[in-house]
């Protein structure tokens, strides 16, 4: 089982103390991942504007979070 899969199971435990913590890790990971998308998508020349729409923000948003990196 994968720590994504593993995560997101214990996401919806009834002890809101495990639920939580799995939910902080599951935010902790998706922003890891976000960020190695976007860094391979302008490593292949995406624009700011490109990578903005498939996430479903502005331009401005991603590029100030990822435009100094």
């Amino acid at each position: 089982m994968s720590e994504a899969t593993n995560l997101a199971q214990r996401a919806g435990d009834r002890d809101p103390r495990v639920g939580l913590r799995a939910v902080a890790a599951l935010r902790r990971l998706l922003e890891q991942l976000e960020a190695v998308q976007v860094r391979g998508a302008r490593d292949q020349g995406w624009s700011w504007q490109e990578i903005a729409a498939e996430l479903g923000v502005s331009k401005q948003a991603v590029h100030k979070k990822y435009g100094r990196r």
